[in-house]
């Protein structure tokens, strides 16, 4: 897997997200995206498989279709990534663009880290185990993304938004992300 000068995965399937802006200046070039940030996400909420995220993303979700939806379906969300139980890997938003996923947080006294972030949702709960497919993928993903950028650290939503956010949660394995990525804090 690799990513390329536009900021795509040649190897994830393009669905695109009108939920993304332009990077700030200091981060506007591949130099300036230096962090990643995991999260778990499912729609309806502990379901799979379903359309419910790629809709939530393209501003598609339909309110009727489950009582959440009528929660957030107004909601102008994205992420770089997502990859499914199965391991397919869907890309929303070029690298090089601010994808909407971290909301307020913070990283090592830096605010705003969509600015400076890549954002990979993993579907999947704060309540059970991600699956062995989705590890493989993300391992690939995180190799790609370093190759392309001066990836500095790999975090959890819940790591720049504590208090706020739980997610990965307290199953997703740490020790199953590759140790062979270089100088990468987790």
């Amino acid at each position: 897997m690799a990513i390329n000068e536009t900021g795509l995965a040649n190897h994830a399937h393009w669905v695109a997200s009108p939920n993304f802006d332009s990077r700030p200046i200091e981060s506007h070039t591949p130099a300036g995206i230096n962090l990643i940030v995991i999260h778990n996400i499912s729609l309806p909420p502990s379901q799979y498989g379903g359309n419910g995220i790629i809709q939530l993303f393209t501003n598609q979700l339909n309110p009727d279709e489950h009582p959440y939806y009528a929660e957030i379906y107004s909601r102008k969300v994205s992420a770089h990534f997502l990859i499914r139980r199965t391991g397919e890997l869907i890309q929303f938003v070029s690298c090089l663009n601010r994808a909407w996923h971290a909301g307020v947080s913070s990283w090592q006294g830096r605010e705003r880290c969509n600015d400076f972030s890549v954002g990979i949702e993993l579907e999947g709960s704060d309540f059970e185990a991600f699956e062995a497919s989705q590890y493989k993928v993300l391992n690939q993903l995180l190799r790609a993304l370093q190759e392309a950028y001066p990836i500095k650290a790999i975090v959890g939503h819940s790591d720049i938004a504590p208090g706020r956010k739980t997610d990965p949660g307290p199953y997703f394995d740490w020790a199953q992300l590759n140790k062979n990525l270089n100088n990468l804090s987790f």
